[in-house]
């Protein structure tokens, strides 16, 4: 089994080309790195990080509000391509956080409004390595002022970098310095 990264971020806003290369760097890394990109499965910077996973020759888990296909695309107006596999999970957007930070080793953050605040507070809660890159707009910015904010030691650890293949590549040597699970299989290339 391959590495789950999770990539949490704006699906909608202003979102600006800087922004949106920003993401796309970070799921192509994710790509290179041979690690399954994880995202809510919406517009905006994850599905710009799809797309760089997928040009990297990437595997993709989009993690789906909706209960069908059709209620994707229609109802959430959502991109079902360029995604290796879809799980849909019929428990609304806020309901698909928990789905989408569970389904991940660790998750990435990058812009971010709302949303993006709501799946960094349960991947802190739950303890996870959590990286950000910083300047890539949004809310991310402010994460680790958050959790200072909120005193609350979780195990969680935090990584920010303003470059996207340093953050892939710094939160993956602390996973697997951590100890991952025995069952991943990661190619180091």
């Amino acid at each position: 089994m391959k590495i789950q990264i999770g990539v949490m971020g704006s699906a909608g806003g202003i979102l600006t080309k800087a922004d949106l290369d920003l993401a796309r760097r970070l799921g192509r890394r994710i790509g290179e790195r041979d690690a399954t990109i994880v995202t809510g499965a919406c517009p905006g910077l994850p599905h710009a990080a799809v797309l760089g996973a997928h040009e990297a020759g990437g595997v993709s888990l989009g993690v789906s509000p909706a209960l069908s296909r059709e209620e994707h695309v229609k109802v959430y107006d959502s991109p079902l391509q360029p995604y290796t596999t879809m799980v849909f999970t019929g428990s609304g957007l806020m309901g698909r956080e928990t789905h989408n930070i569970h389904s991940s080793d660790f998750v990435l953050f990058t812009g971010g409004r709302s949303g993006t605040l709501g799946e960094f507070s349960i991947a802190y809660d739950e303890g996870k390595l959590i990286g950000i890159l910083t300047n890539s707009g949004g809310i991310s910015n402010e994460f680790t002022r958050i959790a200072g904010l909120v005193q609350k030691d979780t195990g969680s650890v935090m990584i920010t970098e303003d470059n996207p293949e340093k953050l892939v590549d710094r939160c993956l040597e602390e996973y697997l310095r951590s100890g991952m699970p025995s069952s991943v299989v990661f190619d180091r290339g």
